[in-house]
């Protein structure tokens, strides 16, 4: 058991390594996305449908890859295959039309779908034998970590006034490295799910069939995220008030995921302890985030991107941690394939209807994300009494 330990932080540890070169890459782009796709000729509602249509088909495509790697135990196939199309975002570097831009923003997304089941249920296994709250919650951390850097990198260029293309080059160094490392982790931990023991065998007919709060627990996720503002209409708000400069937002993107990487090892902790009421947090503040964010102020702003970062590293730790609690191994990829394609369904639709209201009718959307938490809460209250139904 000692040694599994010991092999699951390094295998975490690995694994954050490789999501921290990832996201110096396609966060770091992120954090621009909007005012890049509007100095190709984008509106708000091209960058929202951009951003919904990626996240869609990303988490659309979690379904397949999470059936395909339970049924093939296709685990890092799946996994690489995925980090490999980050390449599209140095790609950018030579997008010069809004047309080939938008491609390559919607193909990396398609990787990030192909690798994620694949590779949250290697660290599942892993995370089982240090807290699942605090497993996810590390490698959270040391995601964000690239996620701090990338933004970085695009606040330094352009406030050094360089070009776009310069900076989506220097993407190439750490898509290269998590290339590298990735491999390494592959040949440590060719067969990840050894590192988590069952203690007795599972009935066959009961792993056949999914838990009920699995589904609570999804219905939940669709409205909570459908309230969620996403970075990208924030930033494009930012640009289009002149709230911000352009070198001033993937600085205020940097901070954001530093504070998501921080609530990532906290929230960790307290799920360990308390399970699924830590979800309460998520409609609360998501409600919050439009209030502050869409408005003029800078000190305003600044508050509202606080709690969007608090929440999103919420989702990132504690919506992917539950799953490895309710379900059983042989289930656990397909799992997060459903999972996420219900998380992404949600993410779509909040982001196409909030881009169409900032667009034609801005006094709506703080009464549309108000309606949609509020029915969010109300499935939480219902979830919480499922809660006995997890798998310890």
């Amino acid at each position: 058991m000692e040694k599994n330990v010991k092999s699951s932080y390094k295998m975490i540890l690995f694994f954050g390594i490789v999501s921290l070169c990832g996201d110096i890459v396609y966060e770091g782009a992120r954090s621009i996305a909007g005012p890049f796709l509007f100095s190709l000729g984008a509106t708000a509602v091209v960058v929202g449908f951009v951003s919904g249509i990626g996240e869609i088909l990303s988490y659309g495509l979690r379904f397949f890859s999470g059936y395909i790697a339970d049924r093939k135990k296709a685990y890092w196939f799946l996994t690489i295959l995925g980090y490999g199309m980050i390449f599209f975002i140095p790609l950018l570097s030579f997008a010069h039309k809004l047309e080939i831009a938008i491609i390559f923003f919607i193909l990396e997304r398609i990787g990030k779908g192909i690798r994620t089941p694949a590779r949250d249920t290697i660290l599942s296994y892993a995370s089982k034998n240090v807290g699942t709250g605090f497993g996810f919650g590390l490698h959270e951390f040391l995601d964000q970590i690239g996620a701090v850097l990338g933004p970085m990198i695009f606040t330094i260029l352009l406030f050094s006034n360089k070009k776009y293309s310069a900076a989506f080059n220097i993407l190439w160094i750490p898509y290269l490295i998590l290339m590298v490392i990735l491999f390494i982790t592959k040949m440590k931990y060719p067969v990840p799910q050894e590192l988590e023991k069952r203690t007795e065998e599972k009935d066959t007919n009961q792993v056949k069939k999914l838990p009920p709060i699995f589904y609570k627990y999804t219905i939940f996720t669709f409205f909570a995220t459908s309230g969620f503002v996403n970075f990208q209409l924030i930033s494009y708000h930012l640009k289009f008030k002149n709230v911000f400069s352009l070198a001033q937002i993937p600085l205020l993107y940097l901070i954001a995921m530093g504070i998501d990487g921080l609530t990532a090892i906290g929230i960790g902790k307290i799920y360990d302890k308390i399970k699924l009421k830590c979800l309460i947090l998520i409609p609360l503040f998501s409600f919050l985030i439009p209030v502050f964010s869409f408005t003029e102020s800078k000190l305003l702003v600044y508050f509202g991107i606080f709690i969007w970062a608090i929440v999103m590293g919420i989702h990132e730790t504690i919506m992917r941690a539950a799953i490895a609690d309710m379900i059983p191994v042989e289930k656990r990829g397909l799992s997060y394939g459903i999972f996420n394609i219900i998380y992404g369904s949600g993410i779509f639709i909040g982001g196409v209807v909030i881009g169409y209201l900032y667009q034609y009718v801005q006094k709506l959307i703080v009464p549309f994300v108000l309606v949609i938490e509020v029915i969010a809460f109300i499935l939480f209250l219902n979830l919480i009494k499922k809660e006995n139904q997890i798998v310890q």
